[in-house]
């Protein structure tokens, strides 16, 4: 009598038999099988390494299709052992994903909808899931080291990786098309100054600029879009600052990495059922007693604007954070509505004379339609007039009208000098 379990129609317009709903049956008959197995004979493998379970999965599939063959070929049986081995020892269809480097983000909308970002171009990819069952099964094995839950009581996380990868994933019912999971990767080998010269996100002479205004203690705001690259560029400007200095760095998900031995890490910690919450603000506030030269923080996005400038403006020179913002001109507006928000008292041109006496220079950074990512301006605060913040656009990037070529344009400098005193005595190569 036929097995119900391989009762699969084999054919499925065109495509690879590993890429069909019929395959994905079939790898979860063959996963339950093990599931029993490992009961059966109570084995911890756990324990085991993954050439152990490897050859444990390929005995006991070829056991099982002894007894209940199946119409699939030795390489569907050699990539089944390969993906059930991942599902046994590590996060099956994502094992492949988070080993490529070249790999930015994933998107996981659903489980038979795979979606990954490689040099900022967003592509769709052949990697899916059995079910959403399946889906929320490698999620919860992410989470289960970090201690955090995902369910329909709590059903979205945000979390971070013991590699630095952050992860966050919704699940029904706010997902009404089964779970969102979105992973931002953590690069092994971060990029460096080097590597955004030869991407063309700069050029020598404003990466030069940069690094002196870093050594001279300016305080600087990077502000781009999401994925822009602006924690990027922020780790590549922390590597200028001197070594004999004390730093404190704090983050909602660490990804900062600062070759520096003078490094104090924090981490925002979020409000669980035993545990109380720990905001960006409180560390902050705790970071000032802490003797810092300089402050870092992963990103202004709340209240603890309103620590981030006093830090700037009592003796914290130097420090450096990024923000959420299309423009340096917005960059500034969505500062003063940040630091209303955290409750400054004061006037509008108080507030403007703080923001104007703290930030030096606003740093924006873009991702283009291509997915390549320029600096697309360099500007100093230089004080305020008539309650308006007053700037001074060193560079610029501009656009240029070429047909088919969107992205083309190339850097201006506009030979201005920095007004701060901070470079009193920088002689500025253009002027």
């Amino acid at each position: 009598m036929k097995d119900p379990s391989f009762d699969f129609a084999f054919v499925s317009n065109n495509r690879p038999f590993h890429e069909t709903d019929e395959y994905q049956q079939l790898k979860q008959v063959f996963h339950d099988h093990l599931v029993d197995r490992v009961g059966e004979i109570g084995a911890d493998y756990a324990r085991w390494s993954k050439e152990t379970v490897q050859l444990f999965v390929a005995r006991e599939l070829d056991e099982y299709l002894k007894k209940k063959p199946a119409l699939i070929n030795s390489a569907e049986i050699q990539r089944l052992t390969q993906e059930l081995t991942h599902e046994m020892t590590g996060l099956g269809p994502l094992d492949e994903l988070l080993r490529d480097d070249d790999i930015e983000d994933i998107f996981i909308n659903g489980y038979n909808e795979v979606y990954i970002t490689r040099q900022g171009k967003l592509e769709r990819c052949k990697v899916r899931f059995i079910d959403d069952k399946h889906v929320i099964r490698i999620v919860h094995r992410i989470l289960a080291p970090l201690g955090r839950r995902l369910d329909e009581s709590s059903p979205m996380v945000d979390a971070r990786l013991p590699d630095g990868s952050r992860i966050n994933a919704v699940i029904p019912p706010l997902a009404l098309d089964g779970p969102a999971v979105s992973i931002r990767k953590f690069r092994h080998d971060p990029l460096q100054a080097g590597d955004m010269l030869a991407y063309g996100t700069l050029t020598q002479d404003m990466l030069d600029f940069l690094q002196v205004a870093v050594s001279a203690h300016c305080n600087i705001l990077i502000s781009g879009g999401t994925g822009a690259g602006k924690t990027t560029l922020l780790n590549i400007l922390a590597q200028y600052i001197g070594e004999n200095e004390r730093v404190v760095t704090i983050e909602d998900a660490a990804e900062l990495r600062l070759h520096h031995e003078h490094v104090v890490r924090l981490e925002t910690r979020p409000g669980l059922e035993s545990q109380s919450e720990i905001t960006a603000r409180d560390l902050m506030r705790n970071s000032l007693r802490m003797r810092p030269d300089r402050i870092i923080l992963g990103e202004v996005r709340g209240v603890e604007a309103v620590e981030l400038l006093q830090a700037m403006n009592t003796g914290h020179d130097g420090s450096m954070s990024t923000i959420h913002a299309n423009s340096p001109r917005e960059c500034l507006h969505r500062l003063q509505l940040l630091l209303n928000f955290g409750g400054f008292l004061g006037s509008e041109i108080s507030l403007g004379r703080q923001i104007a006496g703290a930030i030096d220079f606003i740093v924006q950074i873009s991702r283009l339609p291509s997915g390549k990512r320029r600096i697309t301006s360099i500007s100093e605060v230089t004080g305020i007039t008539d309650e308006t913040i007053i700037m001074q656009e060193l560079f610029r990037f501009e656009w240029q009208a070429t047909a088919g070529a969107r992205d083309e344009g190339r850097w201006i400098c506009n030979k201005l000098n920095p007004q701060t005193p901070k470079l009193a005595g920088y002689k500025a190569p253009w002027l």
